[in-house]
């Protein structure tokens, strides 16, 4: 195992221990990371706050791996996020959706590059609609 699957694997197991401090150490200080809501988010505070955001709106949440992957000094994950939306739920506009109660179970896919030890680039993947969807928070289409 490289360092870049290494350090992935103590991003992973700060992320299912909810270690935001822990998590904020896996960066580089000037780390970027590319989401599917919020756009670009830089900064390792600034990381570590959307997934904090994140755990609000689903304190339970879990990271299911299916697969692993690492080339050189990139470090892949595939599986899926699911938990229970019982906290409100940043959008990208800057205001929140109240919690739904419900149950989601999404796709995802992380993608980080490792420089030094240290997360340097991330981009996370995962299926807005499939995540609104599954929230109840899409219109119902009409079968007429």
């Amino acid at each position: 195992m490289g360092q870049a699957r290494e350090v992935m694997d103590r991003l992973m197991t700060a992320m299912d221990a909810k270690d935001k401090e822990e998590l904020a150490r896996c960066y580089a200080v000037d780390a970027v990371i590319q989401t599917p809501d919020q756009g670009e988010v830089s900064g390792r505070e600034s990381i570590a706050n959307y997934f904090f955001h994140f755990w609000e709106a689903m304190p339970e949440v879990t990271y299911e791996q299916l697969a692993t992957h690492e080339a050189g000094n990139v470090a892949i994950v595939e599986g899926f996020v699911a938990g229970t939306n019982t906290g409100p739920l940043s959008l990208p506009t800057g205001g929140t959706l109240p919690p739904t109660g419900r149950q989601v179970r999404v796709r995802s896919c992380d993608v980080a590059r490792v420089e030094a030890g240290l997360i340097t680039a991330h981009h996370a993947y995962f299926d807005q609609l499939e995540l609104l969807g599954q929230l109840g928070l899409l219109p119902e289409l009409s079968t007429h």
